[in-house]
């Protein structure tokens, strides 16, 4: 069997990047996402490109890079609010946006990974979500009619895998990275640690080899945080309740 085992994110894409295609990026916010891969994605200059992720980033790093540089032209998303130039794009007609509800969102990628062309949902019956799909009565509620989610390329960041594709993630930067490993017609991975077959404990294991074409151990992380949200400090000395 042919070794899955890259040795950087350039030759982990190596001939799997093409212009007009869609990419499925794992990730929430700043949380769990292939920032090697996204690098090498822009280095390469792919450009019309359909990315859905749960959101685009923020400006100046994640998929907000693949924005600058124009290299994105529709995003399938359920958040973008951290992101200026999103919205700048958007209401200038540069950017197409598919908005979705986060909960639709994940279950269009898992339905995809999954092959199921579509499924009846309560969320959004009403409402624009609506719109344009078909909308059936069951058991005397409305639902409405959404498709999976599928891609030419998903894009997947796991804290450990071994050299067979298996991976673990790590607590929330989990996220989107399972569903969308499986809905991806070529999945590429980077890891934190890359170690042998059989380090691995089974029963932790989240995303089965299987899933996996390309796996490769990142160079550095930045981890940037989106948003940095802190406790006022209590003032020394000060009463219950009194706060800075």
């Amino acid at each position: 069997m042919a070794s899955k085992v890259r040795k950087d994110a350039a030759e982990a894409l190596d001939g799997l990047l093409f212009d007009g295609m869609t990419i499925m990026a794992g990730g929430f916010g700043l949380c769990g996402i292939p920032e090697n891969l996204i690098a090498a994605i822009r280095a390469h200059g792919v450009k019309d490109l359909t990315v859905i992720s749960n959101n685009c980033g923020i400006d100046g790093f994640g998929l907000g890079v693949l924005l600058e540089n124009r290299q994105i032209k529709k995003m399938i998303s359920s958040y973008v609010g951290e992101n200026k130039l999103f919205e700048q794009l958007y209401l200038s007609g540069e950017l197409e946006l598919e908005f979705n509800p986060q909960g639709t969102l994940a279950e269009r990628i898992r339905a995809g990974g999954a092959g199921i062309p579509a499924f009846f949902t309560k969320t959004g019956v009403g409402t624009l979500v609506a719109e344009g799909k078909e909308v059936r009565e069951f058991d005397g509620e409305l639902y409405v009619m959404e498709r999976g989610l599928t891609a030419d390329l998903s894009i997947i960041k796991a804290d450990v895998g071994d050299t067979a594709g298996n991976l673990v993630f790590r607590k929330t930067a989990r996220n989107f990275n399972p569903m969308m490993a499986t809905a991806g017609a070529k999945t590429v991975v980077e890891v934190e640690r890359l170690v042998a077959p059989g380090e691995l404990d089974k029963d932790h294991i989240h995303t089965p080899g299987i899933y996996v074409d390309a796996i490769f151990e990142g160079a550095a992380f930045e981890k940037r945080i989106e948003r940095v949200t802190t406790r006022p400090r209590a003032v020394e000395g000060a009463g219950a309740g009194e706060e800075v």
